[in-house]
């Protein structure tokens, strides 16, 4: 694979460095390949849905889980930077409440894979980005749960000195012992 899986904090989520192929025209590289990623990624997933996002600087997303029908990610910023967040919220996992977090940008050209059972947010650090990102699972509202992004029991260094923008349902997130987690 011309990826190269990079180990984070927490065995299960990983960081994807891509090949780039560059000269002054231009880069290319491959952000997906069903084989490879199936090896050494993302191992028994498969990918049903694709978003795209954007937000400007200061806006915080997440942190999102769904219950019931868990969805792993595989996620990457096309434009900008953002720091990006997992959280274990399986509770047998020993991992149970730690947390990840890296920098994605369209100058890295990073991913991250989360895999089902963990909540995800990030937080824009450039005026605008854009993430894109696949699932192994469809997106149900009523499903979905959010923990809150300043919950002292995570403890999560977020790297801004400023109260993050934040949307309604992340702006209601419940902390941990609190929320409704994955068996």
């Amino acid at each position: 694979m011309g990826n190269r899986v990079i180990a984070t904090a927490l065995p299960e989520v990983k960081l994807v460095e891509p090949e780039v192929f560059a000269d002054e025209y231009g880069f290319c590289y491959e952000s997906f390949s069903a084989d490879e990623f199936a090896d050494e990624v993302a191992a028994g997933f498969n990918f049903v849905q694709d978003r795209h996002q954007r937000a400007v600087r200061g806006v915080l997303r997440g942190l999102h889980y769904q219950v019931q029908r868990p969805q792993g990610r595989l996620l990457r910023v096309v434009r900008g930077e953002v720091f990006d967040v997992a959280v274990d919220v399986r509770l047998h996992s020993p991992h149970f409440g730690k947390w990840c977090g890296e920098l994605l940008s369209d100058a890295n050209q990073r991913q991250i894979w989360v895999p089902p059972g963990f909540a995800h947010g990030f937080v824009v650090l450039s005026e605008v980005a854009e993430v894109v990102w696949k699932t192994t699972e469809y997106w149900f509202p009523e499903l979905e749960r959010c923990l809150l992004w300043s919950d002292p029991d995570i403890g999560i260094e977020w790297p801004i000195d400023y109260e993050p923008i934040l949307g309604s349902k992340d702006a209601g997130g419940r902390r941990l012992y609190e929320a409704e987690n994955i068996p």
